[in-house]
Parts: structure tokens; C-alpha cells; sequence
């Protein structure tokens, strides 16, 4: 077969232009995963179900299809393939703890035609959605396979102590051999509902070395743009608290998880929906993808992005409704409203002995922090401050509550009223007196001038010593003035002040505690009152 046009790592186009992968074209390769998998999963239903044990993560099962058929395969129009199916017993349970039936499965990726879609990233992948838009089916290399079954006990401990989790969600893994090559393919979970416009995608690490789009990406219909785009697009996504702690939980959660797993360079998947400026759009559609082609009440569980951050699960079935198609509701930054679809991606690259050398032929030539590329503890690290600085914000709400300070009244002196003021800078003088307003006239009261603004270390003379007794207790924020007057036959007169803004505040009571005064007239002349 003749190829002329090269598409990524083993991608290819031929004469006629549909894509081939490893010599084989894509309607071969999607009619072998449908009577693979057709067959393996029909096949496994007639096993007992049990416990899974240790040596399950390990078996391979392999069965050959050639294209006249056999007593155990359909004929086909394909090349012949031999169809291998990795750990089933294992994957059979992860299926189940996600409500996946064995018929709905195959119902998904056999009944309809799979739908290829165009190559989000640079590794050369192939990618193939079901027609319910419930699962993704990818190519992947040799390696990530291998790794990918070397930590399916991991995966298997993860899953049991967290469905819930932002972590790809795998289903199966499978290899078709054909022409003398293997093609390795994992079943996912589909974090993009295509019922969905999004205005906007993201491939996010939280680095900042060439983490910006291509100029051929940012010519597409819908382009994935990097780290650097999103900040210089958007200052951030804001959700209110709850579900900001959420989601920063389940990402420390799955960060953790991946970290023990000496996995490195993997990405947040971003999409983001804009409400306002496309209502509807998508919506009708999405209900007839939902509605007309599976049966009632079978749906994948913890499959969106609401369900995988939500910590009670009726509270997320509750916010999965046919508006949100499973989004979660933010706002931007210039207040419109939003739907955030998101899913941590390509977890498969392990910090092996090829990406030790990466990272340090690049740490040479650039900062070894910005590349992408790093061990394991420090790419978590950053790539949680950035998703919980720069990317992920809390909504700050406004509370309007009344004050807790409190309030003390003084019962007066028998002597005239008393004015304590304490020393502020020069500075803030005016916007104190502003403040102030009507008591900015402290200067004049029971016809007797006490003080001035200039000197507020200055206390009146009064015309008797203090009979009764004061307390001094301490209080914060602005000057309040109250006054009052009581029995003015028994008393000469009675004051209330509060004083705050001075972060004094006197109180006095008629024979109760003796005060001692103290008056220093050299710093400032602050007036120091003691218990």
C-alpha cells in the first residue's frame, strides 16, 4: 500500500486518504475492534463471577479471527487478526464498578459505526468515540501498554478506595495483530461530550517551557491551547467554595496516587463551554445521543466531570441533568457564566530511565523547573499550585454581617464629661475626620472646651477629682460617639463614648474599681489608663 502523507508517530495517509496506522487503514482497524471485542466480552460472560486474585492482572487471552470465519468466529472482509484481550477477569470488575453491564458495553463500541476523531496531541495516537459518547478508544505504544498492565493492581487498589476520581477510567485493554504488527488499544472512559460546543480547550502541565500552541494548532476549527495561552486568554476560572474544594481535593488525591506511581508528564485536559454566549447550543443534540440509542437508565457512573470531584453521590446525580451534560458550573473572570469539562490525561509515561535523560539534557540547556519533564514529586507539586493558583480560583463572596465588636456604655462622671483622643499620623488625620463627620466638633461639648486635635494628649481640667472609678479595655476600628443624658438632678451630666478608631476604649462606672492615670506627655502623649 502506498503512503504519501505522514500524520505523527506511525500515522499515515494513503492514496486515497483515509489515515492508516501501522500499515493498517482505520476502517480495518475499527472493524477488528468491534469483532474483537465483540467476541472476548461475549465470551467472558459465560465465567462465574469471583474475586479478583493476583494472577488475574496478568493473563492474556488470545483468539485468531480469520476473515472465512471459524466455528468459533464470524467471517469478516478484514484482513486475518489474531485479537488479544489483557487481564479480563480484571477489567471485567472495573467495568462492573462502574455500572457498566456487559450488554451495554457492547452495545456502545458494536452496534454503531466508531467515530474517528482528529489527533489532539503530537504522540501519533489514534482515537476513536462511540456513538453514545460513553467511551474513547486510543492506540498506544508498546511501553504504555506494558506499563499500563504492570499497574493495573495499583489501579485496582485506587479504584476500590475511590471511584471517584479525575484518573482516566479504563475498561479494557487490547492488541490486534495483523501484518506482522501489534496494535494496542485502552478503552476510557470520554471526559468531552461532543453534544457539547466547546469554546475552548486546554492542554495543561503547569510548565512554561514551549507550552504555548503551535501556530498550524491554533489554525484548526477548535485548536488545544497550553499553559501560557490560558494565562494570557483568561485570569482564571472561579467556582464558589465548595466545589473549588472539591476539586482541588480530588486533584491532591489523584496527584498522590500518580506520584506513588512514578508517573510524570501527565496533563489536565480543559474544556470550557460558555453559557451565555451559546445557550441552547448542543443541547438537543446531546438529548438525542442520550436518549435514542441506549437504554433507559445506563449510564456509565462517575464518568463526569461533576460526579468525579462530588463526595455524596446524590449530589452529584442531582447537578448531572441534560443542561450540564455533567459540567461543572463556573464563572469567568468577567462574570459570564460557564460549564468546565475536565479529566487528567496521559498518565501512561513513567519516570523512566529515557525521561531521567530528557530532563537533564533539557535542565542543561533551559531551567530544569519549567520543563515538562521532571520527577514525579516535583511535577505534582507544580502542577497543583498552578491548577490551584492560576487555572482554579474561589469565588469570594461579600458578607454583609453586623459588627462583633462590643460596646461598652460609661455611666458618667459626676464631673463634665471627659474626651480621650488617642495620637494617629499625620497622614490620616482628614480621613478620620471624615469619618467622623458630625462628631468632628469633639472640641466643644457641655459648653467646655477639653482638648484640640493638635494636642490630643491634653485633658481638661475638671472641677473636682474623680470621685467615682474607670476602667480602661481595649477596642478596634473607627471613633463612635454616643451620648446620652440620665436624672440630670442627681448628675451634672452623662456621657457614652466608645472610642475605636484610637483602639481605646474608656469605661467608667461610679464607685466600682479604682483607676490609676498616668498621663505621658513626651511620646506622643498617649494616654495609658491601668486596670
Amino acid at each position: 500500500m502506498s503512503t504519501t502523507t505522514e500524520n505523527g508517530v506511525g500515522g499515515y495517509r494513503n492514496t486515497s486518504g483515509e489515515k492508516t496506522y501501522k500499515k493498517t487503514t482505520s476502517s480495518a482497524l475499527k472493524g477488528a475492534i468491534q469483532l474483537g471485542i465483540g467476541y472476548t466480552v461475549g465470551n467472558l460472560t459465560s465465567k462465574p463471577d469471583r474475586d479478583v486474585l493476583m494472577q488475574d492482572f496478568y493473563v492474556v487471552e488470545s483468539v485468531f479471527l480469520p476473515s472465512e470465519g471459524s466455528n468459533l468466529t464470524p467471517a469478516h472482509h478484514y484482513p486475518d487478526f489474531r485479537f488479544k484481550t489483557y487481564a479480563p477477569l480484571a477489567f471485567r470488575y472495573f467495568r462492573e464498578l462502574f455500572g457498566i453491564k456487559p450488554d451495554d458495553y457492547l452495545y456502545s463500541i458494536c452496534n454503531e459505526p466508531l467515530i474517528e476523531l482528529s489527533n489532539p496531541g503530537a504522540s501519533g495516537s489514534l482515537f476513536y468515540l462511540t456513538s453514545d459518547d460513553e467511551f474513547i478508544i486510543k492506540t498506544v505504544q508498546h511501553k504504555e501498554a506494558e506499563f499500563l498492565q504492570k499497574l493495573l493492581p495499583g489501579y485496582y487498589m485506587n479504584l476500590n478506595q475511590n471511584p471517584r476520581t479525575l484518573l482516566p477510567k479504563f475498561y479494557g485493554l487490547y492488541c490486534i495483530q495483523s501484518g506482522g504488527v501489534n496494535i494496542r488499544l485502552v478503552v476510557m472512559n470520554n471526559v468531552l461530550p461532543r453534544s457539547v460546543k466547546m469554546n475552548y480547550k486546554y492542554d495543561l502541565k503547569g510548565s512554561t517551557y514551549k507550552r504555548r500552541a503551535s501556530r498550524k494548532e491554533r489554525e484548526k476549527a477548535c485548536p488545544v491551547y497550553k499553559d501560557l495561552d490560558f494565562q494570557d486568554m483568561h485570569e482564571g476560572l472561579y467556582f464558589d467554595a465548595d466545589t473549588y474544594n472539591a476539586l482541588m481535593k480530588t486533584l491532591q488525591r489523584d496527584c498522590l496516587v500518580l506520584e506513588s506511581f512514578k508517573i510524570m508528564d501527565y496533563s489536565l485536559l480543559l474544556a470550557v463551554h460558555v453559557l451565555d454566549q451559546s445557550p441552547k447550543e448542543g443541547g438537543e443534540p446531546g438529548q438525542a445521543v442520550g436518549d435514542g440509542k441506549r437504554p433507559v437508565a445506563q449510564r456509565v457512573l462517575y464518568s463526569t466531570a461533576m460526579e468525579s470531584i462530588q463526595g455524596d453521590g446524590k449530589a452529584a446525580e442531582a447537578h448531572t441533568t441534560d443542561d450540564t451534560m455533567g459540567g461543572i458550573p463556573a464563572k469567568s473572570h468577567k462574570e459570564e457564566k460557564l460549564l468546565i469539562f475536565l479529566g487528567i490525561i496521559d498518565i501512561l509515561q513513567s519516570y523512566r530511565f529515557i525521561k531521567k535523560l530528557e530532563h537533564s539534557w533539557k535542565a542543561l540547556v533551559y531551567d530544569g523547573d519549567s520543563v515538562s519533564v521532571h520527577r514525579p514529586g516535583f511535577y505534582a507539586n507544580r502542577f497543583l499550585k498552578f491548577m490551584s493558583t492560576s487555572v482554579f480560583r474561589k469565588t469570594q463572596t461579600i458578607r454583609f454581617s453586623p459588627s462583633k465588636r462590643t460596646r461598652t456604655s460609661i455611666p458618667a462622671l459626676k464631673s463634665s464629661s471627659q474626651e480621650i483622643l488617642s495620637s494617629q499620623k499625620e497622614e490620616k488625620e482628614e480621613e478620620r475626620r471624615q469619618r467622623l463627620g458630625g462628631a468632628r466638633s469633639l472640641a466643644s461639648l457641655d459648653g467646655q472646651v477639653f482638648g484640640s486635635y493638635l494636642r490630643p494628649d491634653l485633658v481638661p481640667d475638671t472641677p473636682s477629682s474623680y470621685e467615682g472609678s474607670s476602667m480602661g479595655t481595649i477596642s478596634s476600628s473607627s471613633i463612635n460617639l454616643e451620648t446620652q443624658s440620665e436624672d440630670r438632678d442627681e448628675m451634672a451630666s452623662s456621657s457614652t463614648f466608645t472610642l475605636e478608631d484610637s483602639a481605646i476604649c474608656l469605661t467608667s462606672e461610679q464607685s466600682t474599681m479604682d483607676v490609676e492615670v498616668d498621663m505621658d506627655r513626651d511620646d506622643g502623649s498617649v494616654l495609658d489608663v491601668y486596670l
